[in-house]
């Protein structure tokens, strides 16, 4: 049976996987949200007349600025999916060095 501070670091690590486990979720999220984006644009640069959806209608649209706003939303999403990246290093990175931990604790035993 582990000790205390052997159960402490179970639940940290428990927690740490969970915590991943909804950063992939997010993750996945926006590279959902950068794949129609980019589809977005490449139908954008085949037609010469845009539209937008707004509320439940569509609106004739500026296709420059359609694009603008296409391309402003693929840069915040990248920037969103890099941030997560980096958490999610991290992230792993803990969760490993803990699981080293219980290992060696259950060792010790």
């Amino acid at each position: 049976m582990a000790d205390a501070d052997t159960q402490e670091k179970i639940s940290q690590l428990q927690a740490l996987e969970h915590n991943l486990q909804n950063f992939l979720l997010q993750k996945q999220t926006f590279q959902s949200q950068l794949l129609e984006i980019e589809s977005a644009m490449s139908e954008l640069q085949q037609t010469d007349t845009a539209y937008k959806i707004v509320g439940n209608i569509m609106v004739k649209a500026d296709k420059q600025a359609l694009q603008k706003e296409l391309d402003d939303k693929q840069g915040l999403v990248g920037l969103r999916i890099k941030a997560l990246e980096k958490q999610e290093a991290k992230l792993k990175e803990e969760a490993s060095r803990k699981q080293a931990e219980v290992l060696a604790d259950m060792k010790k035993k």
